[in-house]
């Protein structure tokens, strides 16, 4: 065990033991973590702010507006005229503008077609659900002005008849019971987790080069001839990479937590077992390539069109759902699905009942391949000649 332990506190050491190892691993981990949150932390946080402008006295153009604001899905910010939402648009103070027009509601009751505007920069997600949303409100407005006109058949009193029944529709006095209470993950959360499992898979890559140099310097080659088990090598150089993955997972956590603020919306103790998990698949990858290259001046290159094609398609840049059939399927074989399964599962309120599932195949995964990289990554002739 002291042998073990010596090996392992010694590829500590090589590691973050200097100011160099400590900004990379250390540092820049936590620098590249700030980013993703600031850039992605808040996707899907914020409701979209749409610009209206309501030319219209009567009582169409104030349900339209009320109906829209119900919905809680916008932020409305009202502008005096035409000319000022044009502006903000331009200016991109909202992703959106709506326009009702001046007669309106007289429009309606004389049977008309009035257009309702929408501006738009570019067409986005939330331009188009107005433009969806405004014109079925329209519909059912016309309607009901057609219903009012033919009941009182050309009576004065049809603009106060109309009023009272668009106020009486505001009140939803029928409604509906919801059964979707958000029960998924937040947009951003996804995509930070996807992002930092590619890092710190980059990042223990790097850590396992360093037996791939003792193997070139011939140092693995000695203390495989002193008296030493080949497994205490094994387990002391897996042991002294967990080690620096640990600080390196600790340090990003109580940054994302602690000092940005980001809501990971999971336990913290559950998101660092998830990144300990994939940290320790990641750790059986990157030693099984490493004892397949004979060359370490290719490694690099090697790991490069691992990590990147793995996370593609386990779906850290986007959602898995969103990919053909025979890719979803693919993606069962990569860890980087599994780890992201197992936070969605627990952002949902999920219990262990269900995340032992993708902990026991990410745990299966990493004796596989630490035991192969184990067993492959002994030092050879090539390797000493490279």
């Amino acid at each position: 065990m002291d042998k073990i332990l010596t090996i392992a506190w010694n590829m500590v050491k090589r590691t973050i033991g200097t100011r160099k190892g400590v900004l990379i691993y250390i540092l820049l981990p936590c620098i590249v973590l700030a980013g993703i949150v600031s850039v992605t932390g808040t996707m899907g946080e914020n409701p979209a702010v749409v610009l209206y402008s309501n030319m219209d006295n009567g009582a169409a153009g104030k349900h339209l507006l009320t109906e829209l604001k119900n919905s809680g899905e916008y932020k409305f910010v009202e502008k005096t005229d035409e000319t000022a939402l044009r502006e903000g648009v331009v200016d991109q103070n909202g992703e959106a503008g709506i326009l009702i027009p001046a007669g309106f509601t007289s429009a309606l009751l004389a049977g008309e077609e009035p257009q309702i505007s929408v501006y738009e920069l570019k067409t986005n997600e939330t331009s188009v659900m107005i433009k969806l949303k405004a014109s079925a409100i329209a519909d059912e407005m016309r309607s009901t002005a057609a219903i009012i006109g033919a009941v009182n058949d050309g009576s004065s009193d049809v603009d106060a008849q109309f009023t009272t029944v668009m106020q009486r529709a505001e009140q939803h006095s029928i409604g509906s019971i919801r059964t979707d209470y958000n029960l998924y993950p937040r947009e951003g959360l996804g995509v930070v987790t996807g992002l930092t499992l590619m890092f710190l898979m980059t990042l223990v890559t790097s850590s396992v080069s360093l037996i791939m140099d003792d193997r070139k310097g011939r140092t693995m080659m000695r203390m495989f001839s002193a008296p030493v088990r080949s497994y205490e090598i094994a387990i002391g150089n897996f042991l002294g990479s967990f080690m620096v993955g640990l600080i390196q997972i600790v340090v990003v956590l109580a940054l994302g937590r602690w000092v940005l603020h980001y809501d990971y919306e999971v336990p913290i103790y559950l998101y660092f077992l998830v990144l300990a998990a994939f940290m320790l698949v990641s750790m059986g990858i990157a030693s099984t390539v490493a004892g397949l290259i004979r060359n370490p001046n290719n490694a690099g290159m090697l790991n490069s069109l691992i990590i990147t094609p793995t996370c593609m398609l386990g779906g850290c840049f986007w959602p898995l759902s969103i990919m053909p059939d025979y890719m979803q399927k693919a993606a069962n074989f990569v860890p980087q699905k599994w780890a992201i399964q197992a936070v969605d599962i627990a952002a949902t309120g999920g219990g262990w009942n269900e995340l032992w599932l993708p902990f026991a195949i990410l745990g299966l995964m990493a004796a596989v391949l630490l035991a192969i990289g184990s067993a492959i990554l002994r030092p050879s002739e090539a390797g000493i000649n490279a």
